[in-house]
């Protein structure tokens, strides 16, 4: 069984760590967990790593946010991977932070990065983790407060939180969808 894992980001200094970029540093988390590395390939950083039986194609685009969908669609294709094979790693205003959310299909939200993977490989059925990152910021300034680092208290939290995160990517490829949302959809 395969799978595409993607963690959404920006690339470069300027954008790492920050909470549009939660789904690198999840991406980053489960393949060194999975004792992978990745490298710069094709539209991504790319690992390929094993977890029970099940190949995890794990893709980070280098393609900025809203050009997601171009690196995902190459990736679905170069490996064959149907879309409800995929599962999209995303930050989530909507949510408190930490909170976790699998969703097996859904619109975008106003995210440029599921916008532009639904635009270029056509349609909204794949798999994504929402993760939450809060939305405690003044009237005006959401693109401040997205591109901005985690404080310092929601960064003591964050390691537990990504952990958390790993856990849930390997009970979606292993036990299937259903029985992950039931553990983490709380």
């Amino acid at each position: 069984m395969k799978y595409l894992i993607v963690g959404l980001g920006n690339i470069g200094p300027d954008y790492a760590h920050t909470r549009h970029n939660i789904g690198f540093d999840i991406a980053d988390e489960l393949v060194k967990n999975l004792d992978g590395s990745f490298e710069n390939i094709r539209l991504a950083y790319y690992a390929e790593v094993s977890f029970k039986g099940r190949k995890l194609h794990v893709i980070k685009p280098t393609t900025f946010m809203n050009l997601s969908g171009k690196a995902v669609n190459y990736y679905m294709k170069e490996h064959k991977i149907a879309p409800e094979n995929v599962l999209v790693i995303v930050d989530d205003l909507a949510l408190p932070l930490g909170k976790l959310r699998l969703k097996l299909q859904g619109s975008s939200a106003g995210h440029n990065g599921l916008k532009s993977i639904e635009e270029v490989c056509g349609g909204q059925n794949y798999a994504r983790l929402r993760f939450g990152i809060g939305s405690d910021y003044p009237k005006g300034r959401q693109v401040d407060f997205v591109l901005g680092l985690f404080d310092k208290k929601e960064q003591l939290e964050l390691p537990a939180l990504i952990d958390k995160s790993v856990e849930l990517i390997k009970s979606y490829v292993t036990v299937g969808p259903a029985h992950t949302m039931t553990a983490f959809n709380k």
